[in-house]
């Protein structure tokens, strides 16, 4: 199946779910004005695309570990919001401090699409400062790989559904919407085509009850997705997250 969906043995999952609280607990609460340099894409941009009319994850300000584990590790997603302050990483993550520690790295692009078939590497600064632009929705545009993953893309770029184990992902500047679908719900999408494409294209046309569970994350938030979920990304602005797949 897409993306590593590989089984997890039920002894590993509390010790790897305490550690993703753990993991978490990094996070700091949405709504600062510093972009650290990264661009905003609003209203008239190349690429605007909106946030959801109502997003359908629950937000949790106050969720405590014993809570977590009942209500959410192995039924349903939620974003977790405020847990404490990581205002240095955010500053290591700014646009000048990446491409002064990182800038002649070699970094690995994948086409954004179910499987990632493409691949191009090229150098940090060189991906920075001239292919980081808004996508449209015939770009595959690039996407990141799940394991352990650090990424930045453009605004309109995004990896399509696919699914593997549970993680967690946190918005460390702009914004990234997020659908999801339990394992027992297929999504209907095209494995080639952006997220993009299918939310101009595919979105619009499907019955309430067939629409995934919505939300963009926030600078700052941090939302966490169980075993299996589909799941697809779109980034509304130029994006800087990171991720931890635990299986």
């Amino acid at each position: 199946m897409p993306r590593g969906g590989g089984l997890m043995a039920p002894g590993l999952r509390p010790l790897l779910l305490l550690a993703f609280w753990m993991l978490a607990s990094s996070a700091r609460s949405p709504g600062e004005a510093n972009h650290g340099g990264w661009p905003q894409y609003g209203p008239g941009a190349p690429v605007a695309v909106a946030e959801e009319e109502r997003c359908t994850v629950e937000r949790r300000a106050d969720l405590s570990y014993a809570e977590f584990m009942q209500h959410y590790a192995f039924s349903r997603p939620v974003i977790l919001q405020g847990l404490t302050d990581n205002s240095r990483f955010r500053v290591l993550c700014s646009r000048e401090r990446l491409l002064a520690s990182f800038g002649d790295s070699v970094v690995r692009l994948s086409t954004a699409n179910t499987y990632s078939y493409r691949k191009v590497d090229l150098p940090f600064q060189e991906y920075v400062e001239q292919m980081l632009h808004p996508q449209d929705p015939l770009s595959m545009g690039n996407g990141t790989t799940p394991a352990y993953s650090f990424g930045i893309a453009g605004a309109g770029s995004g990896v399509p559904f696919h699914w593997h184990g549970p993680g967690f992902s946190e918005v460390i500047y702009g914004r990234k919407r997020w659908f999801l679908y339990p394992p027992e719900k297929t999504p209907e999408f095209h494995p080639n085509k952006t997220t993009l494409a299918w939310l101009r294209d595919t979105y619009p046309a499907l019955a309430p009850s067939a629409r995934p569970l919505e939300c963009t994350i926030q600078a700052g938030e941090v939302l966490y997705f169980p075993d299996r979920w589909w799941h697809a990304t779109l980034n509304l602005d130029t994006s800087v997250f990171i991720s931890t797949f635990l299986s």
